[in-house]
């Protein structure tokens, strides 16, 4: 394990911004899309990406102290334009390696030769007057809306989040309008032996679980900032095999944000709350609970007008836990990435959007259009001192370990080899563990947790 974190470690110096810069750079990139003639009605294009990654001292209980993975991930995209219609499909194929049945290798990393895009689009014209947008899309298709806290594709993390389903987009003079109904992807297989083996099983969708709702945008209001406002719905029940919490969420929610620009400050503001009602266990008969919980995210920034493009920003991320209360308090992220906010996932991502407390401080740049890289920290406090913490898993029902869990530190530099065609990314980061990481129930008391990785993408 310890010669694996060294590799990690000099690999990640590679891509130092002292070495980084002295390497050579091509200009342009080949493309499918050019060895195919570059068509009018016809984009093609793909993409390959190798990491390793791994992790010593392990947060999680009940799994191995050390652990290390590898992981494979190619796609392959295509799209047709025959003028009011379009037709896309998108395979993704997701693997890892070197797991064994004491990692935290899961459904998030294994999802083996799965068609996650394949849809039909219409376009109607302009039904609200001139100058107006509207498509219709059916079909599976992946989604980023707003800020990708509650609804976005994933990148870090090995594979994805899909839906199947109809969606409408809709844009005007005032700002622009999703609305969707979907059946998610519940990735298969989810059964340990078969993701070590990386099993081929198509993903299942379902009416036994849905996920709908509408997304809003308007831009340049308020100062300068774009305000977002959102509602979404999740459905959930059991189907023959698996057993749910019979979920009823409903999530409302607004978005307030000022973009960085140089020699200006800016800001963020994001909150949203969710009710409805949520079982308290898989059993048939378990008794219902009322939900009631919120999340808020809140930053504040500059970026200096400097050749490197600095930017100092202090953050906050609140997710409301489960306590002694009537209603359930934990709040459920639905279908939002980690990884801007929370540092990596894969066989890492302690932290998300659930029971947590974490103010902190961001420091990014961008010397050059090839590299880039940031540095942040996050104190950590548990929402409620007797619900488990983030998404370590690690509970105290007592409450006596308290609700001070630690401090995180995390960086990551990017390089660009070949601009738009091969690109390294190399990252680290430290979960310094404080009395509640130590003292929990659960805990498996191993230390603070050090994780590193280095990937290499070739876009093409």
């Amino acid at each position: 394990m310890t010669y694996r974190l060294c590799l990690v470690s000099a690999l990640a110096l590679a891509s130092t911004p002292a070495l980084a810069q002295n390497a050579p750079a091509a200009d342009t990139a080949w493309t499918l899309q050019d060895a195919i003639g570059d068509p009018d009605n016809l984009e093609v294009s793909g993409s390959a990406r190798v990491r390793y990654e791994a992790l010593h001292n392990q947060f999680r209980p009940a799994l191995d102290r050390n652990d290390d993975l590898v992981t494979l991930r190619f796609t392959l995209a295509a799209r047709y334009d025959a003028g009011p219609v379009e037709v896309g499909a998108e395979l993704q194929d997701s693997r890892a390696y070197f797991g064994d049945t004491g990692s935290s290798v899961g459904t998030g990393e294994v999802n083996a030769f799965e068609l996650i895009q394949a849809y039909v689009a219409a376009d109607l014209g302009q039904p609200f007057g001139a100058g107006s947008e509207a498509k219709l899309t059916a079909g599976r298709f992946t989604m980023d809306l707003g800020s990708r806290r509650l609804v976005g594709r994933n990148n870090f993390r090995n594979a994805t989040n899909a839906f199947t389903g109809v969606r409408l987009d809709a844009k005007g003079a005032g700002g622009k309008l999703t609305a969707f109904v979907t059946m998610p992807q519940q990735r298969l297989p989810s059964d340990k032996a078969s993701i070590l083996d990386n099993e081929v099983e198509w993903d299942h969708e379902g009416t036994d679980l849905l996920f709908w709702g509408a997304f809003g945008s308007f831009s340049k209001l308020m100062g300068g900032a774009d305000l977002e406002a959102y509602f979404y719905g999740l459905d959930e029940d059991d189907r023959p095999g698996v057993a749910t919490r019979d979920r009823r969420l409903y999530t409302p929610g607004f978005r307030l944000v000022r973009a960085p620009a140089k020699g200006q400050a800016d800001y963020e503001l994001e909150y949203a709350h969710q009710f409805g009602s949520i079982s308290d266990s898989t059993a048939v008969n378990a008794p219902r609970r009322d939900v009631s919980a919120n999340f808020a995210h809140a930053a504040l920034g500059y970026r200096f007008d400097a050749k490197w493009q600095p930017r100092v920003a202090l953050e906050y991320d609140f997710a409301s836990g489960d306590g002694s209360g009537r209603d359930y308090g934990r709040f459920d992220s639905l279908y939002g990435p980690r990884r801007s906010d929370f540092g990596p996932t894969g066989i890492y991502g302690p932290l998300g959007r659930s029971n947590i407390h974490a103010p902190g401080v961001r420091v990014e740049a961008a010397p050059s259009r090839l590299l880039d890289g940031f540095v942040s920290y996050r104190a950590l406090w548990l929402d409620s001192a007797s619900d488990s913490f983030a998404n370590t898993g690690v509970r105290d029902p007592s409450g006596r370990a308290g609700r001070f869990a630690g401090h995180q530190v995390e960086g990551r530099v990017r390089y660009w080899f070949v601009k738009d065609l091969l690109r390294l990314d190399s990252g680290a980061a430290v979960l310094f563990d404080g009395p509640f990481l130590r003292d929990a129930a659960n805990a498996p008391r191993s230390g603070d947790t050090l994780y590193g990785y280095v990937d290499l993408t070739a876009t093409f």
